[in-house]
């Protein structure tokens, strides 16, 4: 079982393959956190928790004269507001004339089978004939009258536990909720490092690791989406722990709007962690009978390091998140129209671009921005998806048609969630925008953001987003957005409700997703929001693949893919091919590596064939063909970083190993050299230790042990910016 109840310790046990999670009923109700990480036969963990009389740690009215029990320093599962406990908590609520005070007590609990359904929200799901167990255990504040149950859906072989909380008003009157976090996950001690991804437009997820100190370190965002300054995604970790050895623990947020992950720790040298939707700014009202439901996160632990933490997210993610067919499908290699032409185009243009490319061996020509309305720049016309015919002389049904005449797939861009100013749809609903009454707009891109709090903005993108879906035979979407939110205003919500927007925006948009993607399964959609602003696991659940970044600089994606690649799997990185010198830095490195760096994810080309030369196209062919042959190896493969590019300036590598270990690919790009340099190595890993490989255009063959313990030396040969793949089998 991988749930159980110890009636006699009063213990909660979960337990994946590998790990164990305990949670204790204390003597007065409160549900205390034991114990999570290497799995234990223990059921009583008592001892773990040294109860004293610590001075100024108030102690609970119930406790009486026991002046060692005080929420002050135990772990919780849970923790509530102003009950003893000065951490930062996991809920604050204002309900009656103000009062705040929330002490949630263990009032009963279920054991169900399955995964508990996130109602609104993506949540992870079990696979047929997977096991898995779901907790809830249900909190009461009698005075209040808030439940809060705390949902714990554990998936047996995944090695993962999955975290949610729904709170119910059970009282009379109305409550204000003003935070509500997904999980806190409190350690005894806290001599650990805090691993977070941030960063910016054009160079995302940067890895960052620093110690845990004093006081509180928050990542989060209030922009609207989850952001390219910061993920939804954080590791606890030992001082020791690299990429194969060590502790570590894995909180991922389910979510794609505003979000807050803190570490605080505390006076006593203990470590808190919270999650969840980030309360500036945020506020919800809970008439009595109402329910909230907070997003999932996904829990996990190794005790092998980093590599082995990313496999379990990259596997759950894959299968048990993503929604679309195409998880499974091998993805078509696409050319996109953007840093071909941008919004300089004609069919004619369009249709030479794509000639070229189907020559090339592409499956997929996508149309990117500028097919629609008057939209000549990035000034006017969004959300009025109505083809432009003038432009195109033509309509999309018949430039579907003639680049399906060519072999080609036929993909378009859309960004639903915007308007411009300058358009028809604004003139006509201007009160469909986010923005205060009375000020001028914050505009960013010259663009507003629609109302998605609002179902009949809502309805009018399905009616949209459908009919552009009409207009030919459309096998892709690339879903953008393109600017961050800044007045959380919605003319349809009183006062009292404004803190609601942002989340119901992202309740709007889950919503229209649920309505066009899920109701397209055919059609491959890619997220984007300027490249990687909204790179989360909630948008997997509809697009099994997102942009990665708009800085198609291959040496600058090796850092920006090196850091995703930490929660996310390469399946879900959509990287181009771009021309050089390159548009965003102006960097000049070799087609070879280009081509290289873009199979560390969905391949794909960002550039006009027409202006190539026959021995660029040919190369260009090779990569092609090389990717569609390796595609599962590279997609479905374990992945392995064999340097951190932030420590190692001379070369960047990783390599993908099959389920079954028999083959490999490892890709090297050099990022600095030295006259004279020193000759350097490269230890490979996840190969079979007593089994022999042989390395394609090598003599002789290696063990796995070999190759894993000595490594491979890198080609001295190879220049400052020029990449190698090596592809082995086993012998």
């Amino acid at each position: 079982m991988a749930v159980r109840y110890n009636a006699d310790t009063k213990t909660f046990i979960l337990e994946t393959k590998n790990s164990s999670y305990l949670m204790k009923v204390s003597r007065y109700g409160n549900l205390l956190h034991m114990y999570y990480g290497d799995r234990i036969p223990d059921e009583d963990v008592d001892y773990l928790v040294v109860l004293a009389d610590r001075g100024f740690s108030p102690n609970p009215n119930e406790a009486g004269n026991d002046r060692t029990f005080s929420l002050d320093f135990l772990p919780q599962e849970f923790s509530t507001s102003r009950s003893g406990d000065y951490r930062s908590p996991s809920i604050e609520a204002v309900w009656g004339r103000g009062e705040v005070s929330c002490s949630g007590k263990v009032a009963g609990y279920e054991i169900c089978p399955g995964a508990e359904k996130i109602e609104g929200m993506p949540g992870l799901r079990l696979m047929p004939g997977e096991k898995g167990e779901t907790l809830i255990i249900r909190l009461e504040d009698t005075v209040s009258g808030l439940e809060i149950s705390l949902s714990y859906t554990v998936f047996e072989e995944k090695d993962v536990i999955a975290r949610s909380v729904r709170v119910t008003n059970r009282g009379e009157e109305t409550a204000r909720l003003e935070k509500v976090m997904s999980v806190t996950l409190d350690f005894m001690e806290s001599d650990f490092d805090l691993v977070y991804f941030s960063g910016r437009h054009l160079m995302e997820r940067g890895v960052r690791r620093i110690p845990v100190s004093d006081g509180i370190h928050s990542i989060g965002s209030s922009r609207g989406a989850s952001s390219h300054q910061y993920n939804p995604f954080a590791i606890v970790c030992g001082k020791d722990c690299g990429e194969d050895n060590g502790q570590c623990w894995g909180i991922s947020l389910v979510y794609s709007g505003c979000f807050l992950i803190e570490a605080e720790k505390d006076q006593f040298g203990q470590l808190r962690v919270n999650g969840g939707i980030n309360p500036q700014g945020f506020s919800f009202l809970l008439e009595p009978g109402e329910t909230f439901q907070a997003p999932q996160a996904v829990l996990a632990w190794s005790g092998r390091g980093f590599t082995e933490l990313s496999h379990i997210y990259h596997r759950i993610f894959r299968e048990n998140l993503c929604r679309s067919p195409y998880r499974k499908k091998p993805r078509p290699v696409l050319l996109n129209s953007w840093e071909a032409a941008y919004f300089d185009f004609d069919g004619e243009k369009i249709l030479s671009i794509a000639k070229e490319a189907a020559d090339l061996g592409v499956d997929l020509f996508v149309l990117d921005d500028g097919w629609f309305g008057c939209r000549n720049n990035d000034d006017a016309a969004l959300g009025d998806w109505t083809e432009n015919r003038e432009k195109l002389k033509m309509g999309i049904r018949e430039l579907s048609e003639k680049i399906h005449d060519m072999g080609l797939q036929f993909g378009i861009w859309v960004e639903p969630e915007m308007v411009s100013e300058e358009s028809e749809l604004y003139r006509r609903h201007p009160d469909w925008c986010l923005r205060e009454p009375g000020r001028p707009a914050v505009r960013g891109r010259y663009q507003l953001v629609l109302d998605l709090s609002r179902r009949d903005v809502c309805d009018y993108i399905i009616e949209a987003m459908n009919g552009v879906l009409d207009m030919g035979k459309i096998e892709y979407v690339k879903w953008d957005m393109n600017r961050s939110i800044a007045e959380a205003w919605s003319a349809l919500l009183d006062r009292n409700r404004q803190g609601e927007v942002l989340h119901r925006y992202i309740l709007g948009l889950y919503y229209v997703m649920d309505q066009v993607i899920l109701k397209h399964p055919d059609v491959l959609f890619c997220g984007c929001a300027g490249g990687g602003g909204r790179f989360d696991p909630a948008m997997l659940y509809y697009q099994p693949q997102i942009w990665c970044s708009d800085n198609t600089d291959a040496v600058n994606r090796l850092k920006i893919q090196y850091g995703t690649s930490f929660a996310y799997p390469v399946s879900t990185m959509e990287a181009h091919v771009s021309v050089c010198p390159n548009h965003q830095t102006g960097r000049i490195t070799p087609l070879n590596t280009r081509g290289i760096v873009a199979m560390d994810g969905v391949f794909g080309y960002e550039l006009d064939p027409t202006r190539m030369t026959e021995e660029e196209k040919e190369e260009c062919r090779d990569q092609i063909r090389f990717y569609k042959k390796y595609y599962r190896l590279i997609a479905e493969g374990d992945y392995y970083r064999l340097t951190n590019p932030y420590e190692n300036r001379y070369f960047t590598a990783w390599q993908q190993v099959s389920q079954d270990r028999k083959k490999s690919l490892v890709s090297i790009v050099i990022t600095d050299r030295e006259g004279n340099d020193a000759q350097r190595y490269v230890k490979l890993k996840g190969l079979e230790a007593d089994r022999f490989y042989r390395i394609e255009g090598w003599k002789g063959k290696y063990s796995g042990k070999l190759l894993m313990s000595a490594g491979i030396p890198v080609p001295a040969d190879l220049t400052e910016y020029a990449g190698i793949q090596l592809i082995l089998k086993m012998a």
